[in-house]
């Protein structure tokens, strides 16, 4: 039976169909085996094989993830080197970026009489505007300049502190330039006197919190000295300066040298500060410490450009003539000399009007001896009472006539000089003055030589007796940090504080020197210390650590249990890292199972880029090192 034709057309379409399918099918498979082989090929080549290849079709899919994004963007490029570029799918992923290194952070702030200015880079969640308000409230709302970039990265350990500690300490700074990167403030600043740069130093070490580095360069300015005054003296006793002035350093070096080399030999004072008359000034002074050691004994005194050398009485006169005729041609022009050789005493010789003055160290001042007449005694006790007080002086003198026409003059410049002093005492004489006692004040000497050769003029004879004397300490001073530090050794030199084998608890007989201790420690007030703990090498080297981090923290609070306000201490501990005897005896192991009490002392401020300036160095240092490293290479 045939079938009909319709029936029979349609059954060859449809087998026809079924055919070209599965050769359709068996092509795609083929295709797709053959572009997965080649590019999984191509890859392994490359290295790259953490990439995964599936085709589907006339597609290529490449997935996996690659270590970074170059090494992606390769193995996309060696896929497209057997298969048209088009065909590739890009499912890959890349790697997250390891952590980069956070930028270091530094905030640089200036203080001067034009307001405030802030540069450096800072982290983004950094309260800019909080800051900047801070800073203005430094005084009373003043311009502050914000120049600071930030950073997304979290704010590094010791960040908070530095900042806080630097705007603290420019509150106390008008004139200050403050460096401040995590656990390090630097600190520039300009005081408006030595004493003021003593306290500055001191308060600021004391308030810095302990974990913070701090370095110090606070600088006084050079005083002005009017008149610029040096005086040297040679006698039975030695030389030494009463005064002495220089412009620099190295002038400073110059006059001691020659002061060296006339016969001084104890410790010496010398000012340098501004008000120089000539720049041969040390040149001058120099040639005139030299004459006088070649006459032997007597006095130079230089006030600005005069020079007045006093021989001593009985200096053979053709000695004298000849240094200072020497002296006189080697001078430079701008000097003018005055030589001066006392007249031997003679028998015959009456004794000399005398005006003296005393002043008690209470502060009672009694006048006696010779004035011209009433007008200068009132004169005198007027000036008296104005310099010391009006309860203070005693006056009793007498009038005498036919005194020196310079008595006044000499009179008034000694009380002058007296009122320098704490006390001393004062003695007038037609040919010298002479004045004694002790003061407070480390320049009353050179002050007092000063005011002395400015008033009494050229060619005029004086003598200095001060001594320095420390002023008393206030009742309620807190002593020195160094004192307390040396106070502590001093106790556990013969009571070392020891421990339970193995432990971190006080032993029982070590108690009463933590005690003693403590006692110190509450008088010295906040200072900045590092208790430090330290063991022997016996044992291993992570557990003596551990050991000496636990005792070191044990001291920390023992002394808060006795009240010691300990928020400026830090405790440390150093292990076996630190030994300070031979640790292969018994004797030297004890010695190194120890507790030390260390200062923590400012670092000196150095030269080194801040702000911006090092985040640009830094950036820089490793091209330059690749520089540097090729051409070593070559």
């Amino acid at each position: 039976m045939r079938l009909p034709f319709s029936i029979t057309v349609a059954a060859i379409f449809t087998v026809s169909a079924l055919l070209s399918l599965l050769a359709a099918g068996l092509m795609v498979t083929k295709t797709e085996e053959a572009s997965e082989f080649a590019v999984r090929r191509a890859l392994n080549l490359k290295g790259l094989d953490w990439a995964e290849v599936q085709a589907d079709g006339l597609r290529v899919v490449l997935t996996g993830t690659a270590p970074d994004e170059a090494t992606r963007f390769n193995a996309l490029t060696a896929a497209g080197t057997e298969v048209d570029t088009s065909r590739v799918i890009d499912e890959m992923e890349v790697a997250p970026t390891a952590d980069l290194a956070p930028p270091r952070f530094s905030a640089e702030i200036l203080r001067n009489d034009s307001g405030i200015s802030v540069i450096g880079l800072i982290p983004a969640s950094e309260d800019r505007e909080a800051l900047v308000e801070r800073l203005q409230d430094l005084d009373g709302g003043t311009s502050v300049s914000d120049l600071m970039e930030s950073a997304d990265y979290p704010k590094p350990k010791g960040w908070d502190d530095a900042l806080n500690f630097a705007i603290r300490a420019l509150s106390s700074l008008p004139r200050a330039k403050i460096s401040a990167s995590p656990g390090l403030v630097k600190i520039t600043a300009i005081a408006d006197s030595q004493q003021e740069k003593d306290r500055l130093e001191q308060s600021l070490t004391r308030s810095a919190p302990p974990s913070l580095r701090i370095g110090l360069s606070i600088s006084a300015p050079r005083p002005v000295i009017t008149p610029f005054t040096l005086r040297f003296l040679i006698d039975g006793q030695g030389s030494q300066f009463d005064a002495c002035s220089a412009e620099t350093e190295e002038a400073r070096d110059t006059i001691v040298a020659a002061a060296r080399a006339a016969g001084m030999d104890g410790p010496y004072s010398c000012t340098i500060g501004l008000g120089v008359p000539s720049p041969s000034w040390s040149l001058a002074a120099k040639q005139s410490i030299a004459a006088l050691a070649e006459i032997g004994q007597g006095s130079v005194t230089m006030s600005d450009a005069d020079i007045t050398l006093i021989a001593a009485q009985g200096t053979p006169p053709g000695l004298f003539d000849r240094v200072v005729g020497e002296l006189e041609n080697k001078l430079p022009d701008v000097f003018a000399l005055h030589a001066v050789l006392p007249e031997p005493e003679t028998p015959t010789q009456a004794g000399p009007p005398e005006f003296s003055a005393t002043r008690s160290p209470e502060g009672l001042v009694q006048l006696r001896g010779r004035l011209g007449d009433d007008a200068m005694r009132d004169m005198v006790d007027s000036f008296a009472r104005a310099a010391f007080g009006t309860e203070e002086v005693h006056m009793a003198t007498r009038i005498a006539p036919d005194l020196p026409s310079d008595w006044p003059v000499r009179v008034l410049a000694g009380l002058e000089a007296l009122s320098q002093l704490h006390n001393g005492v004062l003695t007038v004489t037609p040919d010298a003055v002479e004045l004694s006692g002790t003061s407070h004040d480390e320049s009353a000497r050179a002050t007092v030589a000063g005011l002395l050769s400015d008033k009494l003029g050229d060619a005029q004879d004086y003598t200095l007796a001060i001594t320095y004397q420390p002023p008393p300490e206030p009742a309620d001073a807190l002593p020195d940090p160094e004192t307390c530090e040396a106070r502590i050794v001093e106790i556990q030199t013969g009571n070392k504080i020891a421990f339970e084998p193995g432990s971190a608890t006080v032993a029982a007989d070590s108690r009463e020197t933590v005690n003693r201790i403590a006692n110190i420690l509450r008088d010295c007030g906040p200072i900045r210390m590092e208790i430090q703990g330290h063991t022997d090498s016996q044992g291993r080297e992570e557990m003596n650590q551990q050991l000496s981090q636990a005792r070191a923290q044990s001291i920390l609070n023992e002394l808060r249990g006795r009240r010691v306000p300990t928020s400026s201490y830090s405790a440390v501990g150093y292990g076996e890292t630190q030994p300070i005897a031979d640790n292969e005896t018994e004797e030297g192991r004890e010695e190194n199972r120890r507790i030390e009490f260390r200062l923590i002392r400012p670092e000196p401020v150095d030269n080194t880029p801040t702000g911006l300036d090092a985040i640009e160095a830094e950036s820089a240092t490793p091209e330059t090192d690749a520089t540097d490293a090729g051409s070593e290479d070559q």
